[in-house]
């Protein structure tokens, strides 16, 4: 056997050590005899090889040669000493290893000496010594190995030497000593699987299922059946474990866990609610206040408000939260707004960013009501639930008076912003003058651009407070009778004899108030705006080496800008193609191949260019795809054209990083785009949905 070890580390000496002092070790390790029930024969083995050892050292010449060996081998590179012992002293070698500090290889070498054909008699002292000197190393080398936090390694070498031990069929209370250090590794191991990257799935998954087994052991989140983790403990892991959670992560643990745990059914429905947020899928919010509502909890109306909020139902929410707000949160919200609506979106926005957003390993988002309420998915679901949430322009004054904001929704809103209140409710899409399209599509964009403006919002964002786990367990519900210690509750979970809401420190009324104009945009009797003409991520490929459009385009595009005095459906198509994928290449953070100017009017590049720096101010860009159809012209004279186009459209927000924040899937858009003859060249005027 070769026992990866030198003279000087089996003896235990340094290798500046003289002779005498080599001696003395000598004597000291002699005397300091194992009493864990080896054998003499394994206990004269030792001592042979450590008087080898410490004759060899106090050898000068001998030592000299053997320290050249040794200096020989390190400048080789990656060579490791090793001495070779007879079969007959390997016990005795592997117990001098393990007290080298050695365990691993230790546990390694004795585990193979018990294999065939290797593996001693039956019965005999050599196995049962091996057994003994095995099962002390992978104690040993689990706890080296926790030490090092690799935790998962530690926990395979107690597996196995635990099974080294069943089959032998010795030593039983070292087997169960090494079942419960396994045992006691668990949580360990779930940090340990759950921390590694998200491309590590087969890691992954076995730290979510043992995180459910641990779970399930202690007898749900509220339990206490485990005799290694103190309810404090377990606390305190489980925040660690929730920042190693994706959101998708959390949805499904706390769904398969809610019906015997009231705590994991509201952490699930604070999941759905985060990524129903982010990634802007409403159904997700619908589900979570499902969840709510079944719940039958008190407390939880204000929560209740600002899951209707975002699901479009301005009028539940209102009701809710005055219902539910107590005199303190509601003179928090008259501090962020008179208006009710403002009021409720500072606080849906308060909510979203301290307790709902923040313990999830793949989100990293602002609670921006803008942004979500202007998304085209949002938007489609909230007209689908409610088709009155999304209609056309008032047709009577009556109707206008049931907004509680009068004629103009957006009077007053704005005016505290030191704003322009966006144009009154533009008119119908037929229309006779290109001037008359013109500012009917101008007011629509607008109003668009109002809503989604991020330096009129001030959108400081409120303190980024993170969320503690038992916060986002507690803050729906007063468990007052709670054994437990008293864990710190969110500021506005009641406690006996005090007000269910602190006053926050700080909050942004810029924020709210044109958040709460996004819902009003969803819930008036006025014409849904529309969102900006959609982009392919297709560039023509002429003049500049950008993204090159496709290969049928080319001799259109190469006729830019257009012209000639009755275009043809090809060249129409190519002048919209090259506005289209010049809109992708500016948003994406490039250079538009062609000027903007010869492609569209001044009021859609300014647009564009607004849209443009909006996102470069967050550090986004867009990544837009889009393919044209079919075309269909509808309107053709001198000065004026009119088509309507169908495009394959998708779309990706992404971070500065490159992540993505938001995604629209493929869908299928109809849009209608009208052009006007500028002189001698054809620019795109305006766009607007058509059916």
């Amino acid at each position: 056997m070769e026992l990866p070890i030198d003279h000087f580390r089996l003896l235990g000496v340094s290798p500046t050590t003289d002779a005498q002092a080599a001696l003395q070790m000598l004597q000291q390790r002699l005397d300091r005899v194992p009493t864990d029930g080896y054998s003499l024969d394994a206990l004269d083995a030792r001592a042979e090889l450590l008087r080898s050892s410490a004759d060899l050292l106090s050898d000068s010449e001998r030592r000299r040669r053997y320290e050249t060996d040794l200096t020989t081998l390190s400048s080789g590179g990656g060579v490791i000493p090793a001495l070779d012992i007879p079969s007959s002293l390997e016990v005795g070698g592997l117990l001098l290893l393990l007290e080298a500090g050695q365990a691993l290889e230790c546990f390694e070498l004795a585990s193979r000496c018990l294999q065939p054909p290797r593996a001693p008699a039956l019965g005999s002292s050599r196995e049962s010594d091996l057994t003994l000197v095995a099962a002390q190393a992978a104690l040993a080398a689990a706890q080296e190995l926790q030490s090092q936090r690799r935790y998962e390694a530690a926990a395979q070498v107690l597996q196995q030497g635990q099974q080294l031990l069943q089959r032998m069929g010795q030593l039983p209370q070292l087997r169960q000593q090494l079942g419960e250090a396994f045992e006691a590794l668990g949580p360990y191991r779930v940090l340990d699987l759950l921390s590694r990257p998200l491309t590590a799935t087969a890691e992954r998954s076995e730290g979510l299922r043992l995180l459910a087994d641990l779970v399930q052991a202690r007898g749900g989140l509220e339990g206490s059946a485990d005799r290694h983790l103190s309810r404090e403990e377990f606390q305190t892991f489980f925040k660690q474990i929730r920042g190693f959670l994706t959101v998708q992560e959390q949805v499904d643990l706390f769904t398969a866990w809610a019906e015997a745990s009231a705590a994991a059914d509201f952490l699930a429905t604070t999941a759905l609610t985060a990524s129903g947020f982010v990634q802007r899928k409403p159904d997700r919010i619908a589900a979570a206040l499902g969840r709510l509502e079944a719940s039958n909890q008190r407390g939880t109306e204000t929560l209740k408000a600002a899951l209707q909020l975002l699901l479009g139902q301005v009028e539940r929410a209102q009701a809710s939260f005055q219902a539910g707000a107590s005199p303190e949160l509601l003179a928090w919200a008259s501090q962020q707004s008179s208006d009710p609506l403002a009021q409720l979106c500072a606080y849906c926005s308060d909510w979203l960013q301290r307790d709902v957003l923040p313990g999830y390993r793949d989100l990293d988002a602002e609670a921006d009501l803008d942004a979500y309420f202007a998304d085209r998915d949002v938007q489609a679901f909230i007209e689908a639930k409610d088709p009155a949430a999304v209609g056309p322009a008032a047709e009577s004054p009556a109707a206008a008076g049931s907004n509680p904001f009068g004629g103009n929704p957006f009077e007053g809103l704005f005016s505290g912003l030191g704003l322009q209140p966006p144009l009154n409710s533009p008119p119908p899409e037929a229309l006779l003058s290109d001037e008359d399209l013109e500012q009917s599509l101008d007011a629509d964009e607008a109003l668009n651009e109002a809503l989604n403006d991020d330096d009129n919002a001030n959108n400081t964002g409120l303190p980024g407070r993170l969320s503690a786990l038992w916060s986002d367990l507690w803050h729906a519900w007063q468990w007052p009778q709670w054994p437990g210690p008293a864990w710190e509750r969110p500021s506005w979970l009641p406690r006996p004899g005090q007000a269910d809401w602190r006053i926050a420190a700080s909050a942004a009324l810029g924020a709210g108030v044109l958040a709460g104009v996004a819902a009003i945009a969803l819930r008036q009797p006025w014409r849904q705006p529309q969102p900006l003409a959609v982009q392919p991520a297709a560039q023509p490929s002429q003049p500049a080496p950008k993204p090159k459009a496709p290969a049928p385009l080319t001799a259109a595009i190469a006729e830019l800008p257009l012209t000639v005095a009755e275009p043809s459906d090809a060249q129409i198509k190519a002048l919209l193609e090259a506005w289209l994928a010049a809109k992708a290449a500016v948003l994406a953070g490039r250079e538009s191949s062609l000027p903007l100017g010869d492609l569209a009017r001044d009021p859609q590049v300014q647009r564009l260019e607004a849209e443009r720096s909006g996102d470069a101010a967050r550090g986004e860009t867009q990544k837009v795809d889009a393919s044209i159809t079919a075309l269909e012209v509808l309107e053709r004279s001198p000065n004026r054209l009119a088509v309507r186009v169908s495009l394959q459209y998708s779309d990706s927000r992404l971070s500065r990083s490159g992540d993505t924040i938001a995604r629209t899937e493929p869908t299928t858009l109809v849009n209608r785009y009208v052009f006007a003859r500028d002189g001698q060249t054809w620019r795109l005027v305006a766009f607007s949905r058509s059916s």
